[in-house]
């Protein structure tokens, strides 16, 4: 009997330390309480029926707490019953009430004595928007590249929550009263004025540390036009499917049917033309730039092929080079021809290092004989910093418009 309940006891720890309730048994005391009942659940099941509470969490994986919330079904945190006895049902958070408060303060009062909290657990930021929420989400990934020194050692983790397409008071409450019973950040882009001010009082009164990063931004602009905002997130209306969305589309269309040389006499209808040796990044930086609405085309620099002589032909603003350093190209092909499970002798062609710098001499004197096109060095730099500034040169050479810049070494 005694190594019987050493067992259960072992088993019982190990459920713990796995951030997981303790199964129900039938040899367990019906009376008795698992650590942490005491934090508020879902009442998933139909009123009346028995509900077994749930421990909280830090852990829930981001894509079901989102689309929980995207399609209205409860979430499976320890949050506010849709209606209670003392409170009565939920109101959109942009009536606060006092019961609201009461409830809050108690419900986070009880996860405070839960046994799974970890005080050495992984930070949250909760991600609002009323939109997609990309704008937000690479904006705190920006910042959040500040502080790799500290997230590598994991001695400060981050986990980010992105809640999209939140437009009506209640989810915006549900969102908010999680963040303050985990202790989470909100950084919110709510068009809405009176969702971005009511999420800023509910953060405020409970204490909740909160940024609204579209706010500052749009009040600048209005006061610099001297016009009022129209309170709408981007895609409520119809405005999505304007001129400009249809220009992106016809774009990525003509990226894709004219990549990697393919088509070479409707290069004069390309917006952008690049220009380099294979696994130079010309393909996804094309695709990146359609993504904006240009027409793209990509020439490669081959050994023993010829350009074609529409490159030379069309008007030559258009066009750029890209230029990459040797061992890092032969690293790239290296991967390249392993992922394609090539054999030894097409490896020797493509990445041995003498192939890449003789190609590399070749993409050189190809550039020395066309000045005019700029030449880009890719080396360690991500397509959108590429992207930057192949679209601040293209501008400023089709619009004769001078850039600030340092110097002409791209």
């Amino acid at each position: 009997i005694i190594r019987k309940k050493k067992k259960e006891m072992a088993f019982l720890s190990a459920m713990k330390l796995q951030g997981r309730p303790p199964p129900i048994s039938s040899n367990l005391n019906q009376n008795s309480k698992p650590a942490g009942s005491d934090s508020v659940s879902f009442n998933a099941s139909e009123p009346g029926s028995e509900q077994q509470p749930r421990k909280f969490s830090s852990k829930l994986n981001r894509w079901n707490r989102a689309r929980a919330l995207k399609s209205g079904v409860k979430l499976d945190r320890p949050i506010i019953n849709g209606s209670d006895s003392t409170t009565g049902p939920r109101r959109p958070i942009v009536n606060l009430n006092p019961s609201d408060i009461s409830t809050l303060d108690s419900d986070v009062s009880s996860s405070d004595g839960d046994t799974e909290t970890d005080l050495t657990a992984a930070k949250s930021i909760y991600i609002v928007s009323d939109g997609t929420g990309w704008t937000a989400e690479h904006a705190v990934n920006a910042a959040l590249g500040q502080f790799d020194y500290c997230l590598v050692d994991r001695g400060c983790p981050v986990n980010t929550y992105l809640f999209s397409g939140i437009e009506d008071g209640e989810k915006l409450m549900e969102i908010i009263k999680q963040a303050a019973k985990e202790g989470a950040m909100v950084i919110y882009t709510l068009a809405d004025t009176s969702m971005a001010e009511a999420a800023m009082r509910a953060c405020k009164l409970w204490s909740i540390p909160s940024l609204d990063m579209l706010g500052p931004i749009t009040d600048a602009i209005s006061s610099h036009l001297g016009a009022t905002p129209s309170g709408l997130s981007r895609g409520v209306t119809n405005s999505s499917l304007n001129e400009d969305y249809f220009k992106r589309i016809e774009a990525i269309e003509f990226t894709i049917k004219h990549d990697d040389g393919a088509l070479p006499d409707n290069l004069e209808k390309a917006d952008i033309v690049l220009v380099g040796v294979s696994r130079t990044g010309k393909t996804p930086l094309s695709t990146y730039l359609a993504q904006k609405g240009y027409k793209v085309s990509n020439v490669p620099i081959v050994n023993g092929v010829d350009l074609p002589k529409t490159l030379f032909e069309i008007d030559q603003r258009k066009v750029f080079g890209l230029m990459i350093n040797p061992l890092v190209l032969q690293g790239i092909r290296e991967a390249r021809a392993k992922s394609l499970g090539l054999g030894s002798g097409f490896k020797t062609q493509y990445s041995e290092l003498s192939s890449v710098k003789e190609e590399l001499e070749l993409a050189k004197r190809i550039f020395a004989e066309n000045p005019t096109w700029p030449v880009i060095e890719v080396t360690e730099r991500a397509i959108e910093e590429t992207a930057a500034v192949v679209l601040r040169l293209y501008d400023e050479r089709l619009s004769n418009r001078a850039m600030p810049r340092i110097s002409k070494c791209y």
